[in-house]
């Protein structure tokens, strides 16, 4: 358990009235009133890790000024010698979530398994202690540092051997979906910045996309859905910059004041999402809107499906047919 404070100048006549807590998600985020944080480095629910040797994988520092780590894997009989590298960052509203969760690790053995890649799971700075945007820039500085793995005279060989850093592509689940869509309209298409890593895709994983007029889905869908309105909510009020609302460019892909995606040049996106998420409307949109501008996008909307459906219960159908969706835009966008 942790336990940080946003505002250590609080008034000393603070300290006579007992704080109360303002804000809670899923029980391992606490924020009270007077300014101070509790945060469990574990989540709430209890899960398994069954590791039973089939991918190898371990922990590397890329940010040592933020004290910020990701966690590689591979699978320990690779079907060729050099493999696609796959980008997994986790979810959690930005407030939030780690590599080192369960469920995470468990999915991205997964991932190194079926589509048969490297895969690099970086964890970022979280809200409200950091809003945005530190989650994105620790995002980039994690596609930066697989740039200098490339290009270093010593580099960690345990990934090198394997990679291949011509195939690269970056995948987020809600959060860190919205992620990923940032580090796409900040690289742009061919992702020249990053020689010799080339970005062959996104993955967009039920993103975290937000906008002050509600769609109907977030009006009308299930109340009862895993990612409720409330929560939703409280997500971006913990995680927007101070002063801002949900139409900020990091959140709003189509805000007033956010960057014209129409004269954007993109490489090839994947969308996913549930057919039951509250954040259905907006990943449609999303799609709709980049198709109609003659992006290569592709939808794939799993029916009656929750958020987050594929790391609740990933050896379920619908999560199996989403892995041979994911492998085969991987296999197309190869060449």
């Amino acid at each position: 358990m942790s336990s940080t404070t946003i505002d250590e100048n609080a008034p000393a006549a603070a300290a006579s009235t007992p704080p109360h807590e303002v804000d809670e998600c899923r029980g391992v985020l606490r924020v009270y009133s007077d300014g101070s944080i509790w945060r469990s480095n574990k989540p709430s629910f209890e899960m398994p890790v069954p590791d039973d040797g089939s991918v190898l994988w371990k922990d590397a520092v890329f940010d040592a000024a933020h004290s910020l780590q990701l966690r590689l894997y591979k699978p320990a009989k690779p079907s060729s010698p050099k493999l696609p590298i796959f980008y997994y960052i986790h979810g959690g509203g930005f407030c939030i979530g780690s590599r080192a969760w369960p469920n995470c690790q468990n999915y991205c053995f997964k991932l190194a398994s079926q589509l048969q890649a490297v895969v690099i799971s970086p964890d970022y700075r979280l809200s409200p202690e950091n809003r945005l945007p530190a989650a994105i820039e620790d995002g980039y500085s994690a596609v930066k540092w697989l740039q200098s793995q490339a290009t270093a005279d010593e580099p960690d060989t345990w990934l090198t051997d394997a990679a291949d850093f011509s195939r690269v592509f970056i995948s987020g689940d809600s959060a860190g979906g919205n992620i990923a869509h940032n580090l796409a309209v900040r690289f742009g298409a061919g992702s020249a910045e990053l020689t010799p890593v080339r970005v062959k895709g996104y993955v967009y994983l039920a993103p975290f996309f937000g906008g002050t007029v509600r769609t109907k889905f977030e009006d009308q869908g299930p109340k009862e859905a895993f990612l409720n309105i409330d929560l939703i909510d409280r997500f971006w009020r913990l995680s927007i910059p101070i002063g801002e609302t949900t139409d900020h460019p990091l959140v709003n892909p189509f805000g007033p004041v956010s960057p014209n995606l129409e004269t954007m040049d993109l490489d090839p996106i994947l969308v996913i999402v549930g057919g039951s998420d509250l954040l259905k409307d907006r990943a449609e949109e999303y799609a709709k809107k980049l198709k109609k501008w003659g992006k290569k996008i592709e939808y794939v909307e799993f029916e009656g499906q929750q958020h987050g459906f594929f790391t609740i219960n990933p050896d379920s159908k619908p999560s199996q047919e989403l892995m041979l969706v994911i492998k085969k835009f991987i296999e197309g966008n190869s060449v």
